[in-house]
């Protein structure tokens, strides 16, 4: 027979994990696959151990899975973007024409900039991440800018897009969950995520002030763009591929379709423009675009991309999920949520259970949407029960669980961005300035009440019956 999984034990699948993830990645630096798979175990023995039959566990890691299976698409494609991109010149011309207009010591904050107004349009990390982020750290490289510097400021700025952004998926679901309205939401926002962007970007200011003055990577930008002349076709009118791919996603093509086209146009590219053969364009997207160069930094700069460069981060998300799905139907992450609603005391308490719970489930479930989906609905009635407005709640989901996903690198947005942009989470995590300083100031605002809006007593109650005839008929 089926019970309630106590608290305690419901822990013990995280503690495992967490214990053989530090042991797998930080003690003997191995993949964090193993430690997710000795975790999922542990959850299902507890599972097991309360009821559950072992039909139903595996129908809880595929109920997990299937959640994951858009990401992984687009991850998959991702991979492909940038085989095709690689072979095709795209990326080649945007580092060229990059290193001939941003100075070094610029670089980061123009790079974060770039990203959170096309991230802005598109509503997309992900797209933007996988398109000019991709760019960007061959340009940022290039300049000698070490890559976590990079990685850090294009996260900053593509996920200031991404939760501002209308067009955003997060965005969307943050303030649909709460029943907020979708511009009563993201203006309640720019308290948290403009200063947010401000503080970011000045960092970016400071740590590259000095990159750009040693003579020496002067030099070597001035051969890398020669190499760069010397191995591929540079065109302007290649960099229509990514314009056409962003313009198609903010018209709100999905991205599927999107970065199916972009794959086209770059295969096409790659044996069109650059004259090669339809089996090297092909093996581009399969295996990665290989470049004959003497030039060691440029060989392991574009010597990348294609399917399987992905299939790490593939079976990574698919076991994450696995692991997540069995805590999130099992009810244990349920039982962790519920003691955290019992140290809340006041407004302050209150959002900073909401932005751990947001964390918590980024770090156990591995899914930014469950991040979001699972404290917005034990948290809605708490909030207005206390009298405070919905959007309260909306914003300390996005600046919990939105941002927060992209440190845990069994997340699907960890495992996305290293299998992007190259960098491990624990690498970028001190330059992703904006995901970590918001909800900083998010904890600030709570416990000081700023910017925290609360509900007359006739729009509690109001709101109070319409909650409670939802939980009726739901």
């Amino acid at each position: 027979m089926k019970k309630e999984i106590n608290v305690w034990w419901a822990i013990i699948p995280l503690f495992v994990m967490i214990i053989a993830m530090l042991l797998a990645v930080i003690v003997f630096e191995q993949a964090p696959h193993v430690p997710l798979v000795i975790g999922t175990a542990a959850a299902a023995l507890v599972a097991s151990g309360y009821g559950y039959k072992w039909k139903e566990i595996e129908e809880m890691m595929y109920k997990g899975i299937k959640l994951a299976l858009p990401a992984i698409v687009i991850i998959m494609l991702v991979g492909l973007t940038i085989g095709s991109w690689i072979g095709g010149g795209v990326v080649a011309t945007m580092i060229y024409y990059g290193l001939n207009i941003i100075s070094p010591s610029s670089f980061l904050i123009t790079i974060a900039v770039i990203c959170a107004i096309v991230s802005l349009a598109i509503g997309s990390s992900w797209a933007t991440m996988g398109t000019i982020g991709v760019a960007g750290m061959g340009i940022g490289i290039s300049m000698g800018i070490p890559a976590p510097m990079i990685a850090g400021a294009v996260i900053s700025g593509a996920y200031f897009g991404d939760k501002m952004s209308p067009l955003s998926d997060t965005t969307n679901l943050a303030s649909g969950l709460t029943r907020t309205d979708l511009f009563v939401h993201i203006k309640h926002m720019f308290y948290t995520t403009i200063p947010g962007l401000l503080i970011a970007l000045g960092v970016y200011a400071y740590l590259g002030k000095d990159f750009g003055k040693n003579g020496s990577e002067s030099a070597d930008i001035a051969q890398t763009i020669t190499d760069l002349q010397i191995n591929f076709v540079i065109s302007p009118l290649l960099l229509l591929i990514p314009l056409l791919v962003i313009a198609l996603v903010a018209m709100k093509v999905p991205a599927v379709p999107a970065l199916a086209i972009g794959i086209a146009l770059g295969f096409l590219s790659q044996v069109i423009v650059q004259g090669d053969s339809i089996t090297s364009a092909l093996e581009a997207l399969q295996s990665g675009y290989t470049i004959n160069t003497s030039n060691e930094f440029l060989a392991e700069l574009l010597n990348r991309g294609g399917l399987d460069s992905m299939m790490f981060t593939v079976s990574m998300a698919i076991i994450a999920m696995t692991f997540g799905g069995i805590l999130e139907f099992s009810g244990m992450l349920q039982s962790l949520m519920d003691q955290l609603l019992k140290v809340v005391k006041s407004t302050g308490s209150l959002i900073a259970s909401t932005l751990g719970a947001c964390f918590l489930t980024n770090a156990t479930c591995s899914e930014q949407y469950i991040s979001i989906v699972v404290p917005s609905r034990m948290f809605a009635r708490v909030y207005t029960e206390k009298g405070l407005h919905s959007k309260n709640l909306s914003r300390a989901l996005e600046d919990g669980g939105t941002l927060t996903s992209v440190f845990v690198p069994w997340n699907t947005c960890g495992v996305f961005i290293l299998g992007t942009l190259g960098v491990h989470a624990f690498a970028y995590a001190p330059y992703a300035i904006l995901n970590f300083i918001v909800p900083v100031i998010s904890l600030f605002y709570a416990f000081t009440g700023f910017t925290i809006i609360k509900l007359s007593k006739e729009e509690k109650e109001k709101i109070l019956v319409s909650q409670d005839e939802t939980e009726a008929t739901g």
